[in-house]
């Protein structure tokens, strides 16, 4: 019997080292990420989460270590083959990154044409249909500023899912955002993991790993690890 594609690995590491620059961040880390899953990224600022974000998405290169991200080899992977990994991985940032000068459907079209798009109805139809599933439907002539925090961070998500990446990468994505704005969010990625997409979020906040229980990998010490589901959760701001 075939295997599920829900269960195919999208992201293997196997005994990596994450270096920043001179600095070895993280050591001897070994995770295995599925199509489909969604988890969570924890631990202190500095602890090595945005590196491993970063090498995960060949901003950062892996020196050490087997790696595997939507079919490309993180060790050898050549110059000419990092658009098209990063076609594979939608980011969303903390602080948006929106250009401030250009209406929503302007920054989306922005990122579709330095993706290889150039039919101009063809950008026009993905556009309408990321806004749709990020529930923005009627705000794509708006500019930012006129967007409240949540429906900008609806942007940077949909912005992520323009070219229907089988992974998304969070990095702190309610980090400036309140409560309620921060489960509508989670709520929408959640919904985006169950489309068979693999959803990793980075983050420190505490009221959503316990309102939305998950699988938890932890940056520690120098190390990874999966926190256990009986264990605390222990998590410093600073």
């Amino acid at each position: 019997m075939e295997e599920s594609p829900t269960y195919e690995r999208i992201i293997d590491l196997k005994e990596c080292k994450i270096w920043q620059q001179d600095n070895l961040v993280l050591s001897d880390v070994s995770l295995s990420i599925c199509k489909g899953e969604y988890l969570y990224l924890v631990g202190k600022v500095g602890s090595g989460k945005t590196s491993l974000i970063k090498t995960l998405n060949a901003q950062l290169p892996l020196r050490e270590g087997s790696g595997f991200v939507a079919g490309f080899d993180l060790s050898g992977i050549k110059p000419g083959e990092i658009p098209f990994l990063r076609r594979k991985i939608g980011v969303v940032f903390q602080d948006f990154q929106l250009l401030i000068d250009r209406t929503v459907n302007d920054n989306l079209e922005f990122v579709l044409r330095a993706t290889g798009w150039k039919d101009k109805n063809l950008i026009a139809d993905r556009i309408d249909q990321v806004l749709g599933k990020v529930g923005l439907e009627m705000k794509g002539y708006k500019m930012p500023h006129q967007l409240s925090g949540g429906e900008q961070q609806r942007v940077v998500i949909g912005r992520a899912l323009l070219n229907d990446p089988d992974i998304i990468l969070a990095d702190e994505p309610t980090g400036n955002l309140d409560p309620e704005t921060s489960e509508g969010i989670i709520r929408l990625l959640r919904d985006i993991s169950s489309t068979g997409r693999a959803v990793m979020i980075a983050t420190h906040n505490h009221t959503i790993l316990k309102k939305f229980p998950a699988r938890t990998i932890k940056c520690e010490n120098g190390k990874v690890f999966e926190v256990r589901e009986d264990e605390e959760i222990e998590l410093d701001l600073l």
